[in-house]
Formats: C-alpha cells, sequence, structure tokens
C-alpha cells in the first residue's frame, strides 16, 4: 500500500487545481477534514489514462465533523466561509458537508437509512464503493494524510466493486456516470 500512497500522493500534488482546494481547507482547518470521493478518485484515472487532469471533475467534495452543532445554519457558516476562500469556478465547485449531520438528511435524500457517524474517516467506510472511499488531508507541514479504508488497489486498477460493508441502491446510476466519462473502467458484481 505504501507504493500506491506514495503514486497517489504524487497524482494530487501534480494537480494545480485539487493541491489549491487541499491548501485553503488547511487553512480554513474546519474539524476533522477530509477532501474525498471524486476530488481523489478522478484524478487519478485522469492520470492513469493520460487524460488532463481536471477532465470530468464535477465538484471538491469537502468533509468535515462537527458534533457540537449538527444544525444546518451551523453548516451553512462552513459553506459560505469556504466559498469565501475561492475565486469561481473553484467556489463553485468545492462542496461542503458536516458528516455529523448526514445521517439528519441521507435517507430522505437517497431512501436508505444512514446511521450517525463518529468522524469524517468513518463516513468513507458508508461509499458506494472501495474506490470511492479514498480521502486525502494536507497537513500543516505540507505532508498528505491519506484515509482508505478498503485500501487503494481498486483505485489504481479502475476498477469499481461494491461496498462489502453496504449495498448502495445508487451504484447502477453511478456506474453509468462514470463510465460514460472513464469507460476503461472495470466493474465487477
Amino acid at each position: 500500500m505504501e507504493d500506491l500512497e506514495a503514486r497517489l500522493c504524487a497524482v494530487l500534488r501534480g494537480n494545480v487545481h485539487l493541491l489549491a482546494v487541499l491548501r485553503v481547507a488547511r487553512d480554513l482547518a474546519p474539524p476533522d477534514w477530509l477532501l474525498f470521493s471524486g476530488a481523489i478518485y478522478q484524478p487519478v484515472w485522469n492520470h492513469l489514462t493520460g487524460r488532463p487532469p481536471d477532465y470530468g471533475v464535477k465538484d471538491y467534495d469537502l468533509g468535515y465533523f462537527d458534533a457540537t452543532d449538527t444544525s444546518y445554519e451551523a453548516e451553512d457558516r462552513v459553506i459560505r466561509l469556504v466559498a469565501a476562500a475561492f475565486e469561481p469556478p473553484l467556489r463553485e465547485m468545492v462542496e461542503v458537508r458536516n458528516q455529523a449531520r448526514v445521517h439528519l438528511w441521507f435517507e430522505n435524500h437517497f431512501g436508505e437509512p444512514y446511521a450517525p457517524l463518529s468522524s469524517t474517516a468513518e463516513a468513507l467506510t458508508r461509499f458506494a464503493a472501495p474506490t470511492f472511499a479514498v480521502g486525502a488531508r494536507l497537513e500543516l507541514d505540507d505532508s498528505l494524510t491519506i484515509v482508505a479504508p478498503f485500501g487503494l488497489e481498486d483505485l489504481f486498477a479502475m476498477r469499481i466493486a461494491p461496498n462489502p460493508l453496504r449495498v448502495a441502491k445508487g451504484l447502477p446510476g453511478i456506474i453509468a456516470n462514470v463510465r460514460a466519462r472513464w469507460p476503461e473502467v472495470i466493474v465487477e458484481a
């Protein structure tokens, strides 16, 4: 995994926009934050397929965990703080969510129950597929912390397999969306 982690760090550091998002998140320092999902796997797949670094990247998912106030108003303050730190187009592309409040809206939005989380890293264990369940944080010393509860093998194999801990109803739609941009993706049932 160390070799794959080093490769991932090199890809992340080589993406100007992604690195800018990581730097701003580090400087704003929301509690227990990670940049994850498409913000991580899409640049890796672009690197592996020779596409431009930002090809297909629709947004940068920034999760944080603050259980002291799970109101939408508190989350919205963080959303606005982060947005104010960016110029367009990144301002519109960084999506911020307090992972401590996901359980309050997830079932209504996706039709699946969702138990409360204890951390942002735990949220990764609930993503639809292991390849999506990778997060990164830029530390004060400029090192990168990588969180990948299922490892990085699927990510670098461009493989989508179901999360062994959760059956995600929306996985077929996610796969179709991803394959439209990266037809090289391998899908395992």
